[in-house]
């Protein structure tokens, strides 16, 4: 399956031309500031809007070309919104079934009953919507866009409404749902942390185009991105769950260029787990220190440096083939002498596990 499309439209002052070529499994994210045309793109995939001109493919099946324009309700999608804008008058399981009905030819493309399970609202069915919390309406919006039977999920900032501890109650879920779905996930988000623990492939919009797209780990630290540059720049990391040191509750974490050592719980042995290394948390050395309190240090090879202003410089980092950041000063880059191609040593101050 292969999703391609290329939308053209003047909304008022605002000017879209993008072109997409999307995986056909994992979430592919959307990203970028408020008015890079995010939310366009996603409501011109689900034909909420009609753009003259533009092209939509899904699995060769076109959607949109010169003479043709599938309405959203022959489009095989299920939509989450910002706001979940459930039934009142019916309970979780009729909210449900009201979308099952319009399953179809689509019934069985996801595993309705299992999605339920995962989501974690077997034991809310019988519940009225009405004294569910903002978290729990948004996870049974998400059954009910599953219950049609789509080939393509859409999710519009499904997570934008809720306050920091709906977020979190909810985003474990949503990690656990879509390392399930057999469908392609497109997710729109102006949230680098909902990014970061959900996307396979990230585009990032900017003006109303594609400023960059590609594997996850790769666009957040191009070198020609803002996402690199902005106090928000980190680098992601896969890695395996190799030991426990019980003695201070720290977790051995294997990767290409050696191990995290992470505190937290212990995790399950083999485990797979997604990292966060923020630019701001990594320093450089030339050579490796034993008398420091900082646990991760790693042989690193500088890759390229670029400026971040006046006063500061990204350098990006091959450290065992995976890619790092570290935001310095202009005076640490000239008191290192770094260029291209030098050896030093990265010093990682903090990792978050995002499993």
């Amino acid at each position: 399956m292969s999703i391609e499309g290329r939308f053209h439209a003047r909304l008022g002052s605002f000017q879209l031309a993008v072109e997409l070529a999307l995986p056909s499994r994992g979430v592919t994210a959307l990203f970028g500031e408020s008015g890079a045309g995010k939310t366009s793109v996603l409501r011109a995939i689900a034909g909420l809007d009609f753009h003259p001109g533009s092209q939509l493919s899904v699995n060769a099946d076109v959607w949109q070309d010169e003479g043709v324009f599938l309405p959203p309700h022959k489009r095989p999608v299920g939509v989450v919104f910002q706001e979940a804008s459930l039934f009142p008058h019916l309970d979780v399981r009729g909210n449900i079934d009201y979308a099952r009905k319009r399953a179809g030819a689509g019934q069985g493309a996801v595993d309705l009953e299992r999605a339920i399970e995962t989501l974690g609202l077997a034991a809310l069915m019988s519940r009225s919507v009405d004294v569910l919390s903002g978290g729990e309406r948004q996870r049974v919006a998400i059954a009910r866009a599953l219950a049609v039977g789509p080939r393509l999920l859409l999710m519009d900032e499904p997570l934008s409404s809720l306050d920091a501890a709906r977020k979190s109650e909810i985003l474990p879920y949503l990690e656990a749902l879509v390392r399930e779905v057999e469908i392609p996930v497109i997710y729109v988000s102006h949230s680098l942390d909902e990014v970061a623990r959900l996307a396979d492939h990230l585009v990032y919009l900017e003006n109303g185009a594609v400023a960059g797209a590609g594997p996850v780990g790769e666009v957040l630290t191009a070198p020609d991105l803002p996402l690199a540059r902005g106090s928000q720049a980190e680098a992601l990391f896969e890695a395996t769950a190799g030991g426990y040191d019980e003695r201070y509750a720290l977790n051995l974490l294997d990767f290409p260029g050696g191990v995290f050592v992470v505190p937290g719980e212990r995790l399950a042995a083999n485990s797979k787990v997604r990292l966060r290394v923020a630019a701001r948390d990594v320093s450089l050395t030339l050579s490796p220190h034993s008398e420091t309190s900082i646990l991760n240090v790693f042989p690193a090879k500088v890759e390229s440096l670029n400026p971040s202003g006046r006063a500061q410089a990204v350098v990006r980092l091959d450290v065992g083939g995976e890619t790092m950041l570290a935001h310095l000063t202009q005076k640490s880059v000239e008191s290192l002498a770094l260029a291209p191609g030098m050896a030093v040593f990265a010093q990682v101050k903090s990792v978050a596990v995002l499993a």
